[in-house]
């Protein structure tokens, strides 16, 4: 694949898709062609199952199998109808979250197997792996806040996940960070507490390495 494939983790709150939004228009002010795609989400199905597992009545209440193979019918999905062809075409992907956090939330938060995580990640993604995954770390309570202003001035609601106990969201960060630990070489770790500018500036100077 000759494109270049990054993808944006952290938790609720944090700042991913405007460093998306602004990162794609630094990438594009260059010259290269640009891909946004979201996680759940990115195709017709995708979309579907996004509001199955983040707001629909139905979705309340399932177990952690069903959650994870959710996710992984999505990302499936993506990967073959959105994120290889793009890469084929020399694109920049850029995904808001991957498999990442299907390891933190399912496997290392809600205790599933990490074989059985790992063995959906094969089958969904095959060698379709982000070359980096850049890391906003915040803490929860800021999160919180930078949410709730989000969503209140639209009259809008949490969605499923974001409405979990911030002990929940203390564990997800924990997870993230101890996944980045050990993938060194993959993920930039990336302080989200300053301001929006110094964390695009931030993201820059690890992006402009990988093109």
């Amino acid at each position: 694949m000759a494109g270049v494939f990054i993808s944006f983790e952290g938790g609720e709150g944090c700042g991913k898709s405007t460093q998306i939004r602004r990162l794609a228009k630094r990438l594009e002010a260059i010259g290269r062609k640009v891909v946004q795609t979201r996680e759940p989400g990115g195709t017709h199905l995708g979309e579907a199952i996004r509001h199955l597992l983040k707001h629909s009545p139905a979705g309340h209440g399932m177990c952690t199998e069903s959650e994870m193979l959710l996710f992984s019918a999505a990302r499936a999905e993506l990967v073959r109808k959105v994120i290889r062809p793009a890469l084929e075409e020399d694109a920049v992907v850029l995904s808001d979250r991957f498999l990442d956090s299907t390891t933190v939330y399912q496997g290392i938060v809600r205790g599933l197997d990490p074989k059985l995580v790992a063995s959906a990640h094969r089958m969904a993604v095959g060698d379709c792996v982000p070359q980096m995954t850049l890391l906003l770390v915040l803490p929860v309570a800021e999160g919180r806040r930078r949410m709730m202003r989000r969503v209140r001035p639209v009259g809008g609601e949490e969605d499923r996940f974001e409405a979990e106990s911030d002990e929940f969201h203390g564990k997800v960060l924990l997870g993230f960070l101890q996944l980045a630990k050990s993938e060194p070489k993959r993920f930039k770790v990336v302080d989200a507490r300053r301001s929006i500018t110094e964390v695009e500036a931030a993201v820059w100077e690890y992006v402009k390495h990988v093109l």
